[in-house]
């Protein structure tokens, strides 16, 4: 029985359904609806008549999952009759308090089910009508119509324009863009491989610095700071470029705010006075983007300045756990005779780095600085956390670095109360291992012969001209010239055309290969610009699962998501796994070598090897019971087994979460071995020390060839920051902060969260009033890169000079005029590698001005993406 028969059979009416469950139910619906994509439904005075005798009670309550990449990982749970989904409700697992809180859904995991059942949901294989193997016609990619085709059309087209690329050109031209889980890589490498793709994502410099310098705890950048019930005891909080309330929605608020009740001060650092600063009543010092070194270089200078006066320095933790902060502490595989107070002081290049020199470029007042250097000082409890958006920046290599020193200065490292690092996502402001630790599925890799793999910030370039620079299979090993001649573009398992950067420039790159294959849930950026499309399922419609244990879509620290399938595949959708076996049986490979066990059999390899930790803090068990009959009915192979939670009472909950208390053995202080006894728990480090000064770094940066670092942390003029804004065309500086509209791209097309969330271009009062904008008026942004319209909020809450467009809006590029009517940030950003190869995510220059034609609609009244219509 179709879906649409069940929910029929069920006694819910079409609109009361959508009522009730708030799915687009015109997806499901009968023909002349299916075309449509409301954004409400008003029922009828017939149905409306009925409404009391409709049953939304009865039926199972399945725990959902909610699998995407925002900062939440939040328990989802779906009302289930006959396989229709009826109602969704979040965690009730237990008793919500602050220090054992329930794990509740945020306004994205909430609407969950407008995604799932969306009317723009791609239901089958497509073709581009003007494209075939032998004339890919890549002009009119992103302007051409689509037809239906069959699965095995699919498959047989794919499998054809793979082996002709591959005999021609062999398997370096075959490109994957690939996210974390992309199933295609084991068809793909045991087809021969393919040319890869990687890039620095959301840690940006974090991703190589941390770990050089040893600051980097439980091999992740974001482990550097303490857990949530340390905070507690900070006097001060120091967040630099941080918006939880907005990027990391879910539980991760509430530890800031548990901190704020326990009597901490907080002090915000952002161009933007957010909604964290406004929900913590924070100071605000309204820095300019990328200008982040520069007022830290001039922050140090002001705690060395007033360290006689006021005690602010702890010599001894810099003494005993740094190398390179003075002359007579340098490591021994130093190069250069140079260290960093000496480069503070204006020793090498004759400018003392003062508050003044500082305020210049970054734009806070250097009295500001100075106040903040003595509340930085030893004897203060201070966390400095900061998220990587302020290393999602070009040319901001030896960010982390600093951030480090500036935190060793005044001790604020390794001891209660004391915290520095990076801390976002879903571990914000709750470092420490994982209580419960995610599983492992027993698959075996399989190895990509081919060793190619081009950076973020070339693969656009890379696919246009011909060459990229290659860094070795570690990333950052070489920095080595290559040619490259790419000619399939194979997405899956995410969406890079439209979340990296530089994407007009990857339009063009989609324009000029022979074939390209995206796998998609809806018609999305990289859907749009393909060949083949293949629908595939969403997670509430395929196997078991899990979200969280730090691995994979990890979770805090406490708790993990299991998951079951709510609804069968809708359409002709499938799984990316499904669709690996079968297209990879069209290449000759056989089914058994691309996975030797099914879904159900990695699920319950995943369950049996979860572990938790005892309450000694120390030990970890089993994490699950499981019977010979949970065995008999997941129809696998295993042994039964003893565990802390029975896998019933896993799957009643949907959430496995460890419970916290004041006083338990579960805390977290990051680095507090190494800092009572640096020689008998050395860092993995050349000196085994916090390196200041960092051969090591600077070697691996300069060897890669993009540009130069010194091995100590010093001013660089970043590329489109702030210096560029005052010298060209462009004076404004555009900033994408994340928004809780979307998760990076994900549900950008759900109507509940387009009318919540208008994604307008937001511009301070004062530059507003320069350029004759008044709010709500429909403006141009425009950058060397690209031009995009978006209505304009006019706030004081924003410093002059930037303007800012949220993240991940799925770009509406007008063909006629090249402007993205969508506000798509990646449409404008730049790419320009740097360093270590990050996007600049936060570096770019910008103009803005009226705009002269229509104004633009609201987005909440735009038209679904529906690339087919029924009987099409």
């Amino acid at each position: 029985m179709s879906y649409l028969e069940r929910i029929q059979s069920s006694g819910i009416s079409r609109r009361g359904f959508v009522k009730a469950s708030a799915a687009a139910a015109a997806a499901l619906s009968v023909a002349g609806i299916s075309g449509c994509a409301p954004n409400s439904v008003e029922e009828t005075a017939e149905e409306t008549a009925g409404s009391e005798q409709r049953d939304l009670v009865s039926g199972e309550w399945k725990p959902a999952a909610c699998w995407h990449n925002c900062g939440g990982r939040c328990a989802n749970k779906v009302l289930v009759r006959d396989g229709v989904a009826i109602r969704q409700k979040t965690d009730d697992s237990h008793e919500d308090s602050v220090d054992y809180p329930q794990q509740r859904g945020c306004l994205r995991g909430r609407s969950q089910r407008q995604q799932v059942f969306s009317a723009d949901r791609l239901k089958y294989p497509m073709k581009r009508k003007n494209w075939s193997p032998d004339n890919p016609q890549g002009d009119l990619r992103g302007k051409d119509e689509w037809e239906r085709i069959s699965w095995d059309e699919a498959y047989d087209y794919i499998a054809q324009g793979l082996q002709k690329a591959k005999d021609a050109y062999g398997n370096r031209s075959i490109l994957l863009l690939k996210g974390w889980n992309s199933e295609m890589t084991r068809p793909l490498g045991l087809f021969g491989g393919f040319t890869n793709f990687w890039d620095t994502n959301s840690y940006g410099t974090w991703s190589l610095t941390g770990g050089k310098i040893g600051f980097k705890c439980l091999g992740n950048q974001d482990q550097t700071i303490n857990d949530r019930f340390d905070l507690r005891n900070c006097e001060t909080i120091v967040m630099m470029a941080m918006n939880p309330a907005w990027s990391a929605a879910g539980s991760q608020m509430l530890n800031y705010y548990q901190a704020k009740k326990a009597g901490a001060k907080f002090i915000v650092i952002d161009p933007m006075y957010s909604e964290t600063a406004a929900a913590l009543d924070a100071e605000w010092l309204p820095i300019r983007p990328a200008t982040d070194t520069a007022f830290l270089l001039g922050l140090a200078y002001a705690m060395l300045d007033q360290d006689d006066e006021n005690e602010l320095i702890d010599w001894d933790f810099l003494d005993k756990c740094t190398v390179g902060f003075d002359a007579d502490h340098m490591p021994k595989d130093a190069k250069k005779n140079m260290n960093f107070r000496d480069y503070v002081m204006g020793e090498y290049d004759g400018t003392p780095k003062t508050p003044e020199w500082a305020s210049e470029i970054c734009g806070v007042d250097a009295e500001a600085i100075e106040k903040l250097a003595v509340t930085m000082g030893k004897n203060n409890k201070v966390a400095f956390l900061v998220s990587a958006a302020s290393a999602r920046v070009n040319d901001t290599d030896n960010l982390p670095q600093l951030v480090m020193t500036i935190g060793a200065m005044g001790g604020h490292i390794g001891k209660s109360g004391h915290m520095t690092g990076t801390t976002m996502h879903v571990t914000s402001g709750n470092g420490g291992p994982a209580l419960i630790a995610a599983g492992k599925d027993g698959l075996p890799a399989i190895e990509n012969p081919v060793d190619d793999d081009i950076n973020g910030n070339e693969v656009w370039d890379a696919i246009c001209d011909g060459s990229y620079t290659f860094t070795g299979t570690g990333h950052y090993d070489v920095g080595e010239k290559r040619d490259i001649d790419i000619h399939v573009i194979y997405q899956c398992g995410g969406n890079k055309l439209q979340t990296n950067i530089g994407m007009g420039r990857g339009i063009e790159a989609y324009r000029k290969v022979d074939m390209v294959v995206s796998h998609a849930q809806f018609y999305t950026t990289s859907a749009r610009y393909a060949d083949i499309v293949l629908p595939i399922s969403t997670e509430w419609e395929r196997a078991n699962g899990f979200v969280g244990g730090m691995l994979g879509h990890k979770s805090n620290r406490e708790m993990i998501q299991y998951y079951e399938r709510i609804v069968d595949p809708l359409y002709e959708s499938k799984s990316d796994q499904d669709i690996a076996m079968e297209l990879g049986e069209k290449l000759g490979l056989k089914r058994e070598d691309i996975y030797p066990f099914d879904a159900n059999q990695q699920f319950f390899n995943t369950l049996a090897s979860m572990t938790v930790v005892e309450e000694d803090g120390k030990t970890y068990v089993p994490a699950v019971s499981i019977t010979q009959e949970d065995i008999d009915a997941l129809g696998v192979e295993g042994t039964p087994q003893d565990g802390k939670m029975p896998y019933s009472e896993l799957r009643e909950k949907g959430v496995y979460q460890v419970e916290r208390y004041e006083g338990d053995n579960y805390g977290y202080i990051a680095l507090e071995d190494f800092c009572k006894d640096p020689e008998a728990n050395p860092l993995e480090t050349p000196s085994g020390k916090l390196e200041i000064y960092c051969q090591s770094l600077a070697d691996t940066v300069n060897g890669m060839g993009w540009s130069e670092i010194e091995p100590i942390p010093t001013y660089i003029e970043i590329t489109n920051g702030y210096e560029a804004a005052q010298k060209g065309d462009y004076p404004l500086q555009l900033i994408n902060p994340h928004y809780l509209r979307r998760a990076h791209s994900a549900f950008d097309n759900v109507g509940w969260l387009r009318e919540a969330w208008t994604n307008p271009v937001f511009i301070s009062r004062k530059d507003a009033e320069d350029a004759g904008i008044a709010d709500g008026e429909t403006v141009l942004i425009t950058t060397a890169n690209g031009s995009s319209v978006r209505n304009a909020t006019v706030t004081s809450r924003i410093r002059p000079g930037v303007v800012a467009m949220p993240h991940g809006a799925w770009v509406e590029v007008d063909e006629e005029t090249g402007i993205d009517r969508a506000g798509a940030d990646n449409y404008l950003s730049p790419q320009a590698p740097t360093g270590q190869g990050v996007s600049g995510y936060n570096s770019a220059i910008c103009k803005i001005e009226k705009y002269t034609g229509d104004q633009l609609e609201a987005d909440a009244d735009m038209p679904a993406r529906i690339p087919l219509k029924d009987g099409e």
